[in-house]
C-alpha cells in the first residue's frame, strides 16, 4: 500500500495528550524507516498503530517498514508491533544503546562535573553523555539528585551521603530510563539549581529533537524545575534532527560540547546568549 502523503501533520497517535509535539508529515520510505529505527533504539519497542499515527502512514506501510528492519537484523517483529533485538542483553548488562563518540562524551562529562559541588541539588537526564557526567560525580558528597535514569540512580545512590529521587513512568530499555506523562508529573513542585540535559539532535531551525514522543513530557518538566539548563552534547549532534522537538535551542543556558563544533555554530549559540564550553 502506498504512503498517504496527504494526511495531516496534526494527526497524533491514539491517546496522545496535550504537551507532546505534533508529529511530522509523512517521510519517504528510507528516511522514515531510519526514524522508526531511531524510535525503537530510544524506546525499545513500539506498536504498529502508534507508529502509523506518528508518521502519518498506514499500518500496512509500517508493517512493511518493520519487516525490512527485521530482515536487516535490527528488530524482532511481534503481533501488533516490534522490539529492538538487543533489548534483553542491554537490560541484563545494564548497558546503553548509544555509545558512539564515547571519548568525546567522557571529556564532556568530566568538564560538566566541574560545575557540581558537594551538597548541590541537581537533575540528571538519561543518556550516555549524562552517564559520563555521573561517572565523575561518585566522589561528591551529599548530592541531592533527581534522575529518570536507572543506571545513574544506582551509580550515585551507592554513595550513602547522596539522596537520589526517581520518577514513575514507562521503562525504556535502550536508555535504562523512565519516561512519559507520569514521569513529567513527578517534577511538579521540585526546584533545583541545575539540570544536565541530553539530546539526540540540535538544530537552529528544529531546536532540540528526540527520536520519540514519550521523553518530551519529562524533559519539559525537568526544564521547568531547574534554574539553569546545561546541555551535554557531542558536536556530531549539532545540525542533526530527530523526530520530535522539545523546543528551540534558547531553552538552554550552557552547552558543553567537544572541539569538533564549527566556529560558525559556536558563534550562533553565543549570539543567542548561550555559554559554550569546549571539552578538550
Amino acid at each position: 500500500m502506498p504512503d498517504n502523503a496527504n494526511q495531516s501533520a496534526d494527526r497524533t497517535r491514539p491517546g496522545r495528550r496535550k504537551g507532546a509535539e505534533a508529529p511530522r508529515v509523512s517521510l519517504l520510505a528510507e528516511p522514515r524507516r531510519m526514524k522508526i529505527l531511531e524510535w525503537l533504539q530510544e524506546e525499545g519497542s513500539a506498536r504498529v498503530r502508534d507508529l502509523s499515527a506518528a508518521f502519518g502512514v498506514s499500518e500496512a506501510t509500517v508493517r512493511q517498514d518493520l519487516e525490512r528492519l527485521e530482515l536487516e537484523g535490527h528488530v524482532t517483529r511481534e503481533h501488533g508491533g516490534a522490539f529492538l533485538k538487543s533489548v534483553a542483553q542491554q537490560v541484563q548488562s545494564m548497558s546503553l544503546q548509544h555509545m558512539e563518540n564515547i571519548d568525546s562524551k567522557r571529556r564532556i562529562g568530566l568538564l560538566a562535573a566541574g560545575m557540581v559541588h558537594d551538597y548541590d541539588s541537581i537533575i540528571i537526564d538519561s543518556g550516555s553523555t549524562t552517564t559520563a557526567l555521573a561517572d565523575n560525580l561518585v566522589a561528591r558528597q551529599g548530592l541531592n539528585v533527581v534522575t529518570n535514569a536507572l543506571n545513574i540512580a544506582l551509580l550515585l545512590g551507592a554513595n550513602p551521603t547522596n539522596t537520589v529521587h526517581m520518577p514513575a513512568g514507562q521503562f525504556k530499555a535502550p536508555t535504562l530510563s523512565l519516561s512519559g506523562e507520569k514521569s513529567g508529573e513527578f517534577f511538579e513542585g521540585i526546584f533545583v539549581e541545575t539540570l544536565f540535559l541530553a539530546t539526540a539532535g540540535i538544530s537552529f531551525e528544529a531546536g532540540l529533537t528526540y527520536p520519540a514522543l514519550g521523553d518530551i513530557y519529562v524533559k519539559k518538566a525537568m526544564i521547568k524545575a531547574a534554574s539553569k539548563v546545561v546541555l551535554l552534547a557531542d558536536s556530531t549532534k549539532i545540525g542533526r534532527t530527530s523526530f520530535s522537538s522539545l523546543g528551540q535551542v534558547g531553552l538552554v543556558h550552557t552547552l558543553i560540547t567537544d572541539a569538533g563544533i564549527a566556529d560558525a555554530d559556536r558563534a550562533r549559540f553565543e549570539a543567542l546568549g548561550i555559554v559554550v564550553m569546549i571539552a578538550s
